[in-house]
């Protein structure tokens, strides 16, 4: 008897080990801005890239075991070019423009990621045997394929893009450039505002498949399924995800389909979400009559559970005591960093930029940029402007064109806070000591941001400054946290430390 008790409990305990053996999906998957998509799957392991654009290092790739919890684990690249638009220099930049809509493969034992950069007029083929070490190897074609999708076929290699008009164009197997002329496979009929774009390429059983996202008049964002027997066609088309999602007319669409070594399938999508970005959202996949039909029979998924175990982490934006080496892979610079003018270990345990000239935020190098987290979340960066000089700018940026920022600035008399926005200048006040915390409060239900400063950390005095985010597309990307330092004079003004920065998520 008593052995046979121990046995059972020996069971029971067995069973609690291993947990359970679902995981709970909630969209969105993580309320932050990562779109355009695409999801792969090696063995267990399931690797996304998105669209950061004008950041760098850029295209980020995130890791996860079940779907849910995505961690960024590489870049694809550290700078497209060492040009004059990513050195902003004579008044050129990137913004609204950069890596776009990047197509994630694994064949023969390599990964590749295909891309377009429209202020390069090029197409990118990042190619690494190792996906989770940073800036990759590269092939260059000297013309822009819109929103490709690649797609191996053996020793051959293929692409599907386009906006509108959707063309096959067969690539040479070295990526050295074009071995086919462009064959138009299928274009968008009439009464569509948007015209199918966001192509993903896919061979699977008898039937070719270019998933794209299209918008109908009087509609939302859609996701269509185009396929064919035949790589050249012809196409038939039917509508696999189409509805409002979570209280707002944005649809869900564009992005990935993949399996799971059970057999299971779902598809990764976005959502427009306004002044936090364009946010991520995992839906499971019902084949139909050979069709991937997404959601609940079209209709986006709020909740629901994932055929795999819970396992890892969500890390896509975290908090920062700068008290490491090298930067956390949660940070992007805005543009190509100048090294030598920031520094982690020049005072230890804090991040140093100096103030370099530039006309404002948008011309300023260096300026290092996080994620926001929706619905609600704050920043906080402490700032020690001991160092800077006349003529110098640090603080606290919510970065977008239609932008707020809280700061401290240097002038011949004194050290004053001041609060700003793209409109103008809201207050300044001359500053007790050089050291003050500054902190951001975002609100992406009304997508607001008040901002404050403190002294000590615990006593706040809040600026009669209330910023109203809007998502604008020329810089096409969500509302980050940004850390800066410059110098508004034709010489450099000194630096700036910052101590940490914390970022915690308000429901």
């Amino acid at each position: 008897m008593r052995h046979a008790l121990i046995a059972a409990m020996a069971a029971l305990m067995a069973l609690s080990c291993v947990g359970p053996k679902t995981t709970t999906c909630t969209n969105p998957l993580t309320y932050t801005d990562i779109p355009d998509n695409d999801v792969i799957r090696v063995g267990k392991d399931y690797y996304m890239v998105s669209t950061t654009m004008y950041f760098c290092p850029g295209a980020p790739i995130m890791h996860s075991r079940d779907l849910v919890h995505w961690d960024i684990v590489s870049y694809v690249y550290d700078c497209l070019e060492d040009d004059e638009i990513y050195n902003l220099q004579n008044g050129k930049n990137a913004y609204g423009k950069g890596q776009w809509a990047a197509s994630l493969k694994y064949h023969d034992g390599e990964f590749y990621a295909l891309f377009i950069a429209n202020d390069q007029g090029k197409t990118y083929i990042y190619h690494s045997p190792d996906i989770e070490a940073s800036y990759w190897d590269r092939y260059v074609i000297d013309r822009p394929f819109h929103d490709a999708g690649l797609l191996f076929e053996g020793d051959r290699v293929f692409i599907a893009w386009g906006n509108r008009n959707i063309y096959l164009t067969e690539l040479e197997p070295d990526f050295s450039g074009v071995r086919s002329e462009d064959k138009l496979i299928f274009s968008t009929p009439e009464g569509y505002m948007l015209g199918d774009e966001g192509s993903h390429f896919y061979h699977i059983g008898d039937w070719y498949y270019v998933l794209t996202i299209n918008w109908p008049w009087g509609g939302v964002r859609t996701e269509t399924c185009w396929r064919s027997r035949n790589i050249d066609g012809p196409y038939e088309a039917r509508t696999i995800l189409q509805g409002a999602f979570d209280g707002r007319r944005d649809g869900v669409a564009q992005g990935a389909i993949f399996d799971t070594p059970k057999g299971d399938w779902y598809a990764m999508m976005f959502q427009d979400h306004g002044a936090v970005g364009r946010i991520p959202t995992l839906q499971p996949l019902t084949w139909v009559d050979g069709w991937p039909i997404l959601g609940d029979d079209t209709v986006p998924v709020k909740e629901f559970e994932v055929n795999l175990r819970p396992k890892g982490r969500n890390r896509t934006w975290s908090h920062d005591e700068f008290d490491c080496t090298e930067l956390d892979l949660i940070w992007q610079w805005n543009h190509k960093p100048l090294d030598g003018a920031w520094s982690l270990s020049r005072d230890k345990g804090n991040l140093t930029i100096d103030a370099m000239p530039a006309t404002g935020i948008f011309d300023a190098r260096n300026v290092l940029t996080q994620r926001t987290v929706g619905p609600k979340c704050t920043s906080i960066a402490c700032v020690d402007a001991a160092k800077l000089e006349p003529g110098g700018h640090a603080g606290l940026c919510a970065f977008q064109s239609h932008f707020g920022a809280i700061e401290v600035e240097r002038t011949n008399d004194d050290i004053y806070i001041v609060t700003r926005t793209h409109e103008g200048e809201f207050m300044r006040i001359p500053a007790e000591q050089p050291k003050v915390q500054f902190k951001i409060d975002y609100d992406f239900d009304t997508d607001t941001a008040k901002f404050s400063f403190s002294y000590d950390g615990v006593s706040w005095i809040t600026a009669d400054c209330l910023l109203q985010m809007r998502y604008t597309l020329d810089f096409f990307t969500g509302y980050r946290s940004a850390l800066y330092c410059y110098s508004t004079e034709e010489a450099e003004a000194g630096s700036a430390s910052f101590d940490f920065f914390h970022q915690t998520v308000n429901q």
